[in-house]
């Protein structure tokens, strides 16, 4: 067999054919890599993103992309041209261009324009949103880049690097990244809804005044940052995140209490977003959990920025969040029992006088001091106060001896607050310094007898605290100096006591028992009973398993009205009007109310007898010539009434009796002169007919009623009987014939 070997026009052919093979595989390949590498810039020359396209813009390492969208679970907001982490699902979107300005219809572009301007333009060619650049002649040198960092910068292409005429990072929505820097009017502004970009009624920003952080809404101071001074530090918000959102300005304290640095490089995929509701979010993305939340806040009603309003004392673990100081009350007792704090409190009674004392508060939260100085001691600092009628409160800081030689000791200071006390709380975490607030001596101590206050807490008597004061019978209660916590001791345990109410006589006590506050068994306390002469109140109680992750159950607990006061000497019943100190029968002494006086343990008082009998307070007797006065007065009007009733009965039984004799005779004649008319018809009636026809007969109140008292108008003539008069009865009109009555 003979091999045929190619001719020159076959190898042609063939090399043609291989060539238009690899041809098409190299464009194939070639339009597969412009595919794969998204573009991150828009120019002048008609390189713009169509909302009806879909095109969108990706940052060189695909971490943030640009593009069209409309907010998720929505289709009434219209459109927006934003930025969000590149395919995230659902869309985290971190700006919004024409956040105020939603595109309605179709066919909108974002585009460099003639005059230079990146703009969002509707179908009609109508700008949405624009950077607002001054015009320039050579727009063709503009250009708008979407980075890594997810920063959109706009400029001229060949000066984009140096000069960045825009960027989105100094016009943020509500979330702040890494690179933007918070000072300055820089602000963020949460979204009206979670579906609605709109600005929303929250603000976050820094106040430069006070060097601190601040949500602000509507105008209203929502929450802060912490002010930073060597009396208050910014607690509220971790030194990470200050450095954070500070563009790694600031040094943060490392493990070992070192200030150092950070890379930015450990914020990128970090974010802070303002939510709807006014909280402050602290974002982290990682690999295995995705995006997580860090920390937040305000992250209860208590951090909220002035909670309880002014003197008012905000504790997050009571069933009532908010109360007044010692010595003040509500402003509105009616917005105070619907819930609404915000107004805050004002003192019951006017201060600065030689009645002020101080009431001691521990663990308490407050604002920033007015002034501050150098004082000696802490009666110093008290003194100073007590002498400014205008200062509300003091606080003394001791001075520290530094361990360095080569530094002196720092001074003894004096705080002084001289304006209302905001932003209190209880309990408070980072503790402080003790605080001083001014308050009268009548609003601390109802009796002579009553214990001192124990923090926040005024002690009523009888409850008693110790030996020396209150009474012994009550001497269930601890105070805690040290934190200025009251506790009810019972043969259960110890419970912590969060309200006490002088006028209902009752106390509330928390524990914690979470299974208490399943639904299984709530409304049920087995274990907890109490003595003489306090009782539980069951149907009152609070439960709340949100708190410390743990159910706290608050019980309301009252207490029984006391006997006379203990005394050891008769000067200690000088403050007990009308009593004297005797032995009683169990050989305990007490302040016994003297003759004609009553010992009323409700009003914690001896009162007067009155007329005999205890049980009152006293009256002043009336005047005997009053008394007798009122009595036959009382006689006077009773009797009318009465007389007035009996005649007025009597004349109405009458007219009855009248009526119904008329009506009665009126059915006789009726029935008479029907049988009369009966017999003339059947020719039976003779003149002479002795056996006659009963008639009936009338009493005289019937026939005066009848004849109208025998009027001339009702006379028809005369009779050989007499003279004939017209009677008029119900329903029948008759004639008879009637004799002269005389008298």
């Amino acid at each position: 067999m003979v091999r045929r070997g190619l001719n020159q026009r076959d190898l042609c052919a063939m090399h043609s054919m291989l060539s238009t093979v690899c041809f098409s595989y190299a464009f194939l390949l070639c339009s597969s890599l412009l595919c794969c590498f998204a573009r991150d810039t828009i120019t002048y020359a008609g390189n713009l993103i169509s909302h009806d396209g879909g095109e969108t813009l990706v940052s060189a390492g695909k971490r943030f992309e640009l593009g069209f969208f409309a907010p998720e679970q929505s289709s009434v907001y219209g459109s927006y041209v934003g930025i969000w982490y590149y395919r995230s699902h659902p869309r985290i979107v971190v700006w919004v261009a024409n956040r105020n300005s939603p595109l309605l219809d179709g066919g909108a572009v974002l585009a460099v324009t003639d005059d230079g301007n990146l703009k969002i333009l509707d179908k009609n060619a109508d700008p949405f949103w624009s950077t607002a650049l001054q015009s320039t002649s050579k727009p063709g040198y503009r250009l708008a880049k979407l980075l890594d960092s997810g920063n959109l910068v706009f400029g001229d292409s060949n000066t984009l690097s140096t000069t960045i005429l825009w960027q989105s990072f100094e016009h943020p929505t509500d979330t702040f990244l890494s690179g933007m820097k918070m000072s300055g009017n820089l602000k963020l502004t949460s979204w009206k809804s979670q579906v609605d970009p709109k600005e929303g009624n929250f603000t976050f920003q820094l106040d430069g005044e006070k060097n601190q952080f601040v949500i602000v809404n509507d105008y209203v101071k929502h929450w802060t940052s912490g002010e930073s001074s060597d009396f208050f530090s910014s607690e509220r918000m971790p030194d990470g995140i200050v450095y954070f959102l500070s563009n790694f300005t600031r040094s943060v304290p490392n493990s070992k209490g070192r200030r150092t640095t950070r890379s930015p490089s450990d914020y990128n995929n970090t974010r802070i977003r303002l939510d709807v509701k006014g909280e402050l979010q602290y974002w982290n993305f990682d690999v295995y959990t995705n995006w997580s939340l860090q920390w937040f806040e305000p992250r209860d009603k208590c951090n909220v920025f002035n909670a309880c309003g002014n003197f008012g004392s905000c504790n997050l673990y009571n069933m009532l969040a908010c109360r007044c100081l010692p010595g003040f009350e509500p402003i509105s007792q009616e917005n105070w029992r619907n819930g609404d704090f915000s107004g805050g409190c004002i003192r019951s009674a006017a201060g600065c006088g030689k009645n002020d004392t101080f009431l001691s508060l521990k663990m308490m939260r407050v604002g920033q001091p007015d002034t501050s100085f150098v004082v000696e001691d802490e009666k110093q600092c008290r003194e100073e106060c007590l002498n400014k009628c205008q200062c509300r409160a003091h606080s003394f800081v001791k001075g520290e001896v530094n361990m360095r030689r080569d530094r002196p000791p720092s001074d003894n200071s004096c705080l002084i607050w001289m304006d209302d006390l905001k932003d209190l709380q209880e309990e408070y975490s980072y503790g402080g310094p003790d605080l001083f607030v001014r308050v009268t001596i009548a609003d601390i101590e109802s009796k002579a007898k009553s214990c001192e206050p124990c923090g926040i807490n005024v002690i009523p008597y009888p409850l008693s605290t110790g030996s020396d004061c209150g009474d012994p019978m009550y001497f269930s209660f601890y105070c805690d100096n040290s934190t200025g916590k009251l506790s009810f001791k019972t043969h259960n345990g110890t419970y912590n006591v969060t309200t006490i109410n002088q006028d209902r006589r009752t106390f509330a006590i928390q524990e914690k028992d979470v299974a208490d506050c399943n639904a299984s068994t709530r409304g049920q306390i087995g274990k907890f009973n109490t003595s003489s002469p306090f009782k539980m109140n069951a149907s009152k109680r609070w439960c709340d398993s949100n708190v410390s992750s743990q159910g706290l159950v608050e019980i309301d607990i009252g207490w029984e009205p006391p006997p006379e006061p203990v005394c050891s000497s008769s000067s200690d019943c000088d403050d007990w009007p009308n009593s004297t100190c005797n032995v009683t029968g169990n050989r305990t002494a007490r302040c016994l109310c003297n003759s004609n006086f009553w010992w009323d343990g409700m009003a914690l008082n001896c009162v007067q007898v009155v007329d005999g009998q205890a049980g009152g307070y006293s009256r002043k007797k009336k005047p005997l010539s009053l008394i007798v006065g009122v009595t036959i007065a009382s006689v006077i009007v009773l009797s009318s009434i009465f007389l007035y009733t009996c005649i007025f009965m009597r004349k109405k039984a009458k007219r009855r009796e009248s009526q119904q004799n008329t009506e009665r005779n009126a059915a006789l004649l009726y029935g008479t002169e029907k049988r009369v008319k009966n017999l003339i018809d059947a020719e039976e009636f003779n003149e002479e007919d002795k056996k006659g026809i009963d008639v009936p007969l009338f009493d005289l109140d019937s026939i005066l009623a009848a004849t109208d008292y025998f009027s001339e108008a009702n006379k028809l003539g005369r009779g050989g009987f007499g003279p004939v008069y017209k009677v008029i009865f119900t329903l029948i009109i008759g004639i008879f014939v009637a004799d002269k009555f005389s008298g």
